[in-house]
């Protein structure tokens, strides 16, 4: 992350350590609660939790998705690695509703998030740093959070990801079917860890969400409280921006693979669209979204690619309906796919995943075991797939 960012950040942290200090701490030691260390004055006017994550995989073969044909000869043999290692402070300062939230991520040495909020009121908050942006459902789940080991393979494609800006938001309580969220945003547009606007134009993205059975759907997978009533949610949300990027990722900007990085300012005129829905009860949960997103190149004569993707997932705590299948074990399945440029017929991708996750205390601490299955296509004729096989263990504390 920029150091204009870092030092300011680091400022902030003690600024607020110093006031929590000053105010003096409710006890000696700091209080740990089962989701991290807190501190807290005694007057509740500053609160800080410290949280940590490890993530651990073994992959046989390759532990990342394959994206063009190359990759599917390219990795092989087992391979072992710490795939997270994070570091997590959040809590508020001077008032409860004046919150902060930072995650360092250890194993590759940078910031993911560095935001300030304002929350006072649940239909009108505001927020600005560094954060991922609310624009696709698959996207703004934790990756802690997650059903299956990794996101879909559409996700690298369409995600926005982590951006430097300013955002709106807020919770809407109607009663009944209105019940409404929405985000509405101005960044950089230069992806994680750039305060810069090198194009001089904005990203801009907005999101609305309905859950039309009256209970907000927050960003989360798997009913692991089994949801005595139904919940669902149907969001639309929307992004344009110029820029000489047309992908983004927790690594930052970078473009897409039949895309080169922009050779001018604002080269790239991006627009796209995703609509999302989510739905849990009694131990089942399933999501889906469809995507769709233009690239036109404003120096090469208006060339035009669009993208389309979609993906299905669902998961069930068997449990719910025979008392054999061990409660904590939830069963999971996706299907997705994603064509790279229409225009053309040529390239499509698809995947097939089966996952078992053992939740020994929630999303906080559960094994993941999985098989994934990833094929192209060229004019309708396979030309790469390979299977994975995966486990995993995830724990924060």
């Amino acid at each position: 992350m920029s150091a204009f960012i870092c030092k300011r950040l680091t400022t902030l942290f003690l600024i607020i350590s110093f006031n929590v200090s000053a105010s003096g701490l409710s006890d000696a030691l700091a209080n740990y609660d089962g989701k991290g260390l807190i501190f807290e004055s005694d007057d509740g006017l500053y609160l800080m939790q410290v949280r940590g994550r490890v993530q651990t995989r073994f992959a046989n073969p390759g532990l990342g998705q394959p994206n063009d044909p190359g990759d599917f000869i390219r990795e092989s043999g087992n391979q072992f690695d710490v795939n997270r290692a994070r570091l997590k402070v959040g809590g508020h300062m001077v008032r409860d509703w004046l919150k902060y939230y930072w995650e360092y991520e250890v194993a590759d040495d940078r910031t993911l998030n560095a935001t300030i909020m304002v929350e006072k009121y649940d239909a009108l908050k505001f927020k600005v740093g560094q954060w991922k942006v609310e624009y696709s459902r698959e996207r703004s789940v934790s990756s802690g959070g997650q059903q299956m080991m990794d996101r879909s393979i559409i996700n690298r494609i369409f995600t926005i990801d982590r951006q430097q800006g300013a955002s709106v938001y807020g919770h809407l309580d109607g009663g009944g079917a209105l019940n409404m969220n929405y985000w509405a945003g101005v960044y950089t547009g230069s992806g994680r860890g750039e305060y810069n606007n090198h194009d001089g134009e904005n990203l801009y993205s907005g999101r609305l969400q309905w859950n039309f059975l009256g209970e907000e759907v927050g960003f989360k997978n798997s009913d692991i409280k089994r949801s005595e009533k139904p919940k669902a949610a149907l969001a639309i949300a929307g992004a344009k921006y110029r820029s000489i990027y047309t992908r983004f990722s927790s690594s930052g900007a970078g473009a897409l693979d039949n895309v080169d990085i922009g050779e001018s300012a604002g080269q790239y005129d991006v627009k796209q669209y995703v609509i999302d829905a989510a739905y849990f009860y009694q131990g089942f949960n399933a999501q889906a979204e469809f995507h769709e997103k233009s690239v036109t190149d404003r120096i090469n004569g208006g060339i035009k690619t669009r993208l389309t993707g979609y993906y299905g997932q669902a998961g069930y705590f068997v449990h719910e309906a025979f008392d054999w299948w061990p409660e904590p074990l939830e069963i999971a399945v996706r299907y997705a796919t994603y064509d790279p440029n229409t225009a053309d017929n040529a390239d499509e991708f698809f995947e097939k995943s089966l996952a078992l996750n053992w939740f020994i205390r929630g999303h906080d601490n559960k094994v993941t075991a999985e098989v994934s299955h990833i094929s192209m296509e060229q004019s309708d004729i396979e030309v790469g797939d390979r299977t994975t096989w995966r486990l995993q263990w995830d724990v924060s504390f």
